[in-house]
């Protein structure tokens, strides 16, 4: 298979129909842009502005964007050497720095508005930072995929603990209905005050609870069958699209047209759903790519249509961009480096209403960037 090629099949035994052919190439060339009508965007290497308080920031694990256009963070202090925090030592051992808090709002000049949370809060707090979602409501809700942890927590804009689902460093498998394994991001649906989370790391599959009382509605597994945990082969690009998921499902996405978006990572795709579960289509992006996988997050252009889709692809280092009538893939941007407008292990983006978009990193990576759409 073309490593750029992107495709789906309606039914998992139906023949794989090529939605980009040769244009995929070009699309994946240095950067170029197929449709004159396709985003284009710029890094703006001044967001965000220098952090208050002797403050820097470790792992990005998770970008969202609220209803005023502010830009939320949620990042990793664990992940921080004690050279990289020396004042924080005891004894200090260099004049800078201090870790940040690890929930940071910031305004779209790139002021931080705010910051909270971290484990010497009042609530259990994760030790492992993953997603982040702010709801229609501006509650702010954090996925925790680390060991120990398998918890997703619904805060006030201001950090109050509003909800906890899952108990800490307890899980029960995927079929399980009161407990996660290893969640990885969230989506809460206006329409209906349900939170989907893609849980995650440890199980393969999306679950669904009321969004105030975290009371269980319903979880599936790849296709819209019943999740399966078992022992699965490593991925190969040559074999048919495996019949579950694989660990990590790494992100969860609901669009205006009531279609829920499943990123199975190291599967190199994302399927689609009715928000019943009900499955829909799969779509596979950079199906040669080994590692940790092309579909690490996604989003979507804020016109009303939500005319365009972008994947973050951490293994590639780029953003791929996409129709979402057809899922063509019509352009991308990004390399590996540590350069501004580069990227180092891309694990998660996310859209403002003026159609910019902020991504986070981590591994080495440790920043958000701000590309500003042309």
């Amino acid at each position: 298979m073309n490593n750029h090629i992107a495709f789906y099949h309606a039914s998992r035994m139906g023949a794989l129909l090529t939605l980009c052919g040769s244009l995929a190439t070009l699309a994946c060339s240095g950067g170029q842009v197929i449709d004159e009508g396709t985003p284009t965007f710029e890094v703006d290497p001044h967001w965000p502005l220098p952090l208050p308080n002797n403050w820097i920031i470790g792992q990005v694990s998770g970008v969202a964007v609220d209803s005023r256009d502010h830009v939320w963070i949620v990042h990793r202090p664990g992940s921080l050497t004690p050279n990289e925090i020396g004042s924080a030592q005891q004894p200090p051992i260099s004049a800078c720095c201090d870790p940040a808090p690890p929930v940071i709002e910031f305004d779209q000049e790139g002021n931080v508005v705010q910051a909270w949370g971290g484990p010497d809060t009042h609530t259990p707090w994760p030790n492992a930072e993953h997603g982040i979602f702010v709801d229609y409501q501006d509650n702010v809700w954090i996925a925790s995929s680390g060991a120990a942890a398998d918890v997703v927590l619904k805060y006030s804009r201001d950090g109050e603990l509003l909800l906890q689902i899952g108990e800490v460093g307890q899980t029960g498998g995927s079929d399980h209905t009161t407990l996660l394994g290893g969640p990885t991001d969230i989506a809460v649906d206006p329409a209906t005050n349900e939170v989907y989370i893609s849980d995650g790391y440890g199980n393969r599959r999306v679950i669904v609870y009321d969004a105030v009382s975290g009371e269980y509605k319903r979880h599936w597994g790849a296709y819209g069958d019943s999740p399966d945990d078992g022992e699965l082969e490593p991925y190969d690009p040559d074999t048919e699209p495996a019949q579950t998921y694989r660990s990590p499902v790494h992100s969860v996405r609901l669009s205006h047209d009531d279609l829920i978006y499943v990123s199975d990572r190291v599967s190199n795709r994302f399927q689609v759903f009715q928000k019943s579960g009900e499955y829909v289509t799969e779509v596979f992006i950079a199906t040669s790519t080994l590692s940790m996988g092309s579909v690490w997050d996604i989003d979507f252009s804020p016109d009303a249509e939500q005319t365009y889709m972008y994947v973050a692809d951490g293994t590639n280092n780029k953003v791929w961009i996409l129709t979402r009538d057809g899922y063509e893939i019509v352009g991308e941007f990004g390399r590996n480096g540590r350069y501004a407008g580069q990227f180092h292990w891309l694990h998660s983006l996310a859209v403002d209403s003026h159609g910019n978009i902020f991504t986070g990193e981590v591994d080495t990576g440790m920043r958000v960037q701000r590309f500003v759409r042309q």
